[in-house]
């Protein structure tokens, strides 16, 4: 299953800008990408809309990897944002957290995993159950 391991605030204080190249990069041929530098980026203002309300999570786990998180990697998790059917959410699951899609049909709710190994977790009455925030970015080390 993936658990979240750690969470970080965010610090939106620091600049931390990096050049932005228009053309994409292609994976076949190399490209002189310097011809198309445009303009530098800072990714606080790229991936984190509402600083106030924006976390880091780190995940471990393997429930996940058919939507493509990792073990390892750091999710961005806004909880202003709505969580709609469909939505990654971050999760308190009886007293734990949790990454996975949130699924709404026919009245009920389901935690669904993105691995086939794991069955749907179906919210009954009675859980402690609690979305967090809805996962907004990965980021992952190679």
């Amino acid at each position: 299953m993936a658990q979240v391991t750690h969470i970080f605030n965010v610090d939106t204080t620091l600049n931390r800008e990096f050049p932005l190249y228009l053309s994409p990069v292609p994976a076949g041929f190399p490209s002189a990408a310097d011809d198309y530098l445009d303009r530098k980026i800072d990714l606080n203002e790229h991936l984190i809309k509402r600083p106030a309300a924006t976390f880091f999570v780190k995940v471990k786990g393997d429930s996940m990897v058919g939507a493509g998180i990792y073990s390892g990697d750091m999710l961005i998790v806004d909880r202003s944002q709505d969580p709609k059917n469909g939505s990654m959410v971050v999760a308190i699951l009886n007293g734990e957290f949790t990454v996975k899609r949130l699924n709404k049909k026919d009245g009920k709710i389901f935690l669904l995993a993105e691995n086939p190994n794991y069955k749907p977790i179906e919210i009954i009455s009675g859980m402690d159950f609690e979305v967090w925030g809805v996962v907004l970015h990965s980021i992952r080390s190679f």
